[in-house]
């Protein structure tokens, strides 16, 4: 199959998809990897080094708008509630994960780190899209959500850019330049989008992009990952965004028009049904494991702080996708984990992005105005207003 052939494909799977998640109201993302586990297995597409490489940006591009998305206001007026639940929602399902996959799945150590990391996560994209659609955003229970969300996926890109640093000659060089490119990145914004902002050519989206190109390149020398570096960097820049809407509006229509459905997309190229099949106990187990230790951990603490909605909060801290694809596939990438056990991985990880989701919305969501479309549209619109100026 030819490129052009493998891209044309492509290119109407991310149509179908967008459509479909827009028919059913499911998160496209979840489409996306499904419509490649059928392209992979029925129509025998696989990846390709060009699909590998806009794939590997493109996660780092996701780790680097959901740090972005964290408002560090809340997370500082907040930081107990958050502290605790993300804290407890990333530990135990890491722990009990990783000795899981060790000791009654059999994986060796560094294959079962990859699984704890995997299964550790809460999905910032399903959460937020629930808090819109319920009006439950601009509440303290969506404020406290979003804060503790934030820590826990911060533990998860701690955790897998600690664990699997290889200490070289380069990890130095990596540290410094990570910090150098953040530091830069802040200090140069205001000068630069005066100077160059609000342009058809988007001089800033572009400046982004070569700042998350340096830290994957100094991250590959390094024998690293560039998760963490990213998702602080998009963190640094969450107050620029906020500054300038439009310009992470945009941000995000070149981001999820192109490059984050060949991220998904090359997700479910890599699983084999097949194996699915023959790991499906595992799946179950690890999916089981997963959601028992998150209510272990966040629920008693969701009692204390949010009470009426202790288990709302804690199906939706159970929920997990954007970083737990971005961990199975370096460990797919880095040959850490096999095809096998990378296909149980993303079941597992996909299971737990539908299944909480929807016991929440359907028997513990609060009893809140759904929202319509319109008045989604109108917090959106408020969310990008631009700040007033003041009148000399």
């Amino acid at each position: 199959m030819t490129d052009l052939t493998t891209a044309m494909i492509l290119a109407a799977l991310i149509l179908i998809a967008s459509i479909v998640a827009v028919e059913f109201g499911v998160s496209v993302a979840i489409v996306e990897i499904g419509l490649g586990v059928i392209g992979g297995n029925l129509f025998g597409l696989r990846p390709t080094p060009w699909i590998d490489f806009l794939g590997s940006f493109a996660g780092i591009v996701l780790t680097f708008l959901a740090g972005a998305e964290v408002d560090q206001k809340l997370l500082r007026r907040e930081w107990k509630p958050a502290l605790l639940i993300g804290g407890l929602s990333f530990l135990l399902p890491f722990v009990s994960v990783s000795l899981f996959a060790r000791y009654v799945a059999g994986w060796d150590l560094r294959q079962a780190l990859i699984a704890g990391l995997a299964l550790s996560t809460t999905s910032l994209a399903v959460v937020y899209a629930v808090l819109v659609e319920t009006g439950l955003a601009a509440s303290k229970l969506g404020k406290t959500l979003m804060a503790a969300t934030f820590v826990t996926d911060l533990g998860t890109a701690l955790g897998l850019s600690v664990l699997f640093a290889q200490p070289g000659p380069y990890l130095g060089l990596f540290l410094i330049v990570s910090a150098l490119v953040i530091f830069t990145m802040v200090a140069l914004q205001r000068p630069f989008f005066a100077r160059y902002g609000g342009r058809i050519i988007e001089p800033e989206i572009k400046g982004a992009f070569l700042a998350l190109f340096v830290l994957l390149w100094v991250a590959d020398l390094a024998g690293s990952h560039a998760v963490l570096p990213a998702f602080l960097l998009g963190l640094a820049v969450a107050g620029v965004f906020k500054r300038h809407p439009e310009a992470q509006r945009r941000f995000r229509i070149v981001s999820f028009a192109f490059l984050t459905p060949i991220f998904f997309l090359k997700g479910g190229l890599n699983v084999e049904v097949r194996q699915l099949a023959a790991g499906g106990w595992l799946l179950l187990a690890f999916l089981l494991v997963k959601i028992a230790t998150k209510f272990a951990g966040v629920l008693p603490a969701a009692f204390r702080y949010v009470r009426p909605h202790a288990v709302f909060t804690t199906l939706l801290m159970s929920t997990g996708l954007t970083f737990g694809t971005i961990s199975s596939l370096y460990g797919l990438n880095t040959g850490i984990i096999d095809r096998q056990q990378f296909t149980i991985l993303i079941g597992a990880v996909i299971g737990s992005a539908i299944i909480p989701t929807i016991i929440a919305q359907r028997w513990f969501a609060p009893p809140v105005h759904a929202l319509t479309a319109e008045e989604i549209a109108e917090i959106e619109d408020e969310e990008f207003e631009p700040p007033p100026r003041h009148v000399r």
